[in-house]
């Protein structure tokens, strides 16, 4: 069983996109829609820009929805996906790929979306952490005993959790998660806390755009971060969608059961290969 991933923010790059701009009139097209919904040329940061400029988060959360969907898009009839799940961001590449969500809708709430966490990041400074070489539970206690907001944001592989929460508690956190033998604990370059209760706003935010959104059923189950279980109710992934912001994205367990219910084949739809490599550490054929 074919089994397609999206990644999410932080796979963007330079020249992103091009080609298939170039080699496809399909994906143009729908580039030039883009930027017409977006109101500027995101296509020129894209293929000509600075990394600076792709950083912005106007630009980078539309920029690799953008470079995910057309990639699926341009895969025409050989893109028959058993399922689907996407890694933060790229949960809604996969629910226009799948068709749960028309293009036109998913991009106006990418777009939303990362305005909504800007506003939220700016409104309650915080940061996340790449915390190496520890279990999962053991991260998860410490994060506990912790005071203040620090919590698990991304379950990216075994071994590999990043943690997110206001500055003084991660930069403790990260201490605390050295003292018991992780193997590094590194404060990452964010605009802020995502995927912890400091996006409330953006939540909040969010869930008037997600539920005035019209969502249809996916042409195959989607895994959704919220509880790595696969979802083809619209109600469901709606709910799941606004929960997203503000809980951990358990891309190990959803790998896990991806491959439990029966995925043989993994194929990554988007820039880069982040999700290939985690992917690698987490199921075994």
């Amino acid at each position: 069983m074919k089994a397609y991933v999206f990644p999410g923010q932080g796979a963007q790059f330079v020249g992103m996109g091009l080609e298939l701009y170039q080699n496809s009139l399909q994906a143009k097209d729908y580039f030039e829609k883009a930027n017409q919904i977006l109101g500027f040329r995101i296509t020129d940061i894209m293929f000509n820009g600075t990394d600076e400029e792709l950083k912005q988060t106007k630009v980078t959360q539309p920029a690799v929805f953008l470079h995910s969907v057309l990639s699926a898009m341009v895969l025409c009839a050989d893109f028959q996906p058993d399922m689907v799940a996407g890694h933060s961001l790229g949960e809604f590449s996969a629910l226009v790929a799948a068709k749960a969500l028309s293009f036109e809708n998913g991009l106006k709430l990418v777009a939303q979306r990362a305005f909504a966490m800007q506003k939220a990041c700016e409104a309650n400074p915080s940061t996340m952490a790449a915390i190496l070489g520890l279990d999962d539970e053991k991260v998860e206690q410490i994060c506990q005993n912790v005071c203040g907001v620090v919590v698990p944001a991304n379950y990216n592989c075994p071994g590999q959790l990043v943690i997110s929460g206001t500055f003084e508690a991660v930069e403790y956190a990260c201490v605390a998660l050295k003292e018991a033998g992780a193997k590094r604990a590194l404060m990452l370059s964010v605009g802020g806390g995502f995927h912890s209760p400091c996006m409330e706003l953006a939540r909040v935010e969010l869930q008037n755009a997600i539920e005035a959104t019209t969502f249809a059923e996916p042409l195959c189950p989607i895994y959704q971060n919220v509880d790595a279980k696969p979802h083809r109710n619209p109600i469901d992934i709606k709910q799941n969608l606004i929960a997203q912001l503000t809980s951990p994205v358990c891309w190990t367990q959803t790998i896990k059961n991806m491959a439990t219910d029966g995925a043989t084949e993994f194929i990554e739809l988007g820039p880069g290969n982040v999700l290939q490599g985690l992917i690698k550490k987490i199921v075994v054929f």
